[in-house]
């Protein structure tokens, strides 16, 4: 993905339990915040690591 122009994300950071949280936030109310937020966290990290 670096190769391309792209930047990598890996989520093997991330709280399985904040996880498994955001997904039931979603399907429950259909609230896509949770993953957003992981979304966001996983990509600043991803800056950080690999750029």
């Amino acid at each position: 993905m670096i190769a391309n122009g792209y930047c990598p994300l890996s989520f093997r950071s991330v709280d399985s339990i904040d996880y498994k949280k955001a997904m039931l936030i979603f399907y429950e109310q259909n609230n896509l915040y949770a993953f957003k937020q992981i979304f966001i966290e996983q990509f600043e990290f991803a800056v950080r690591e690999y750029f």
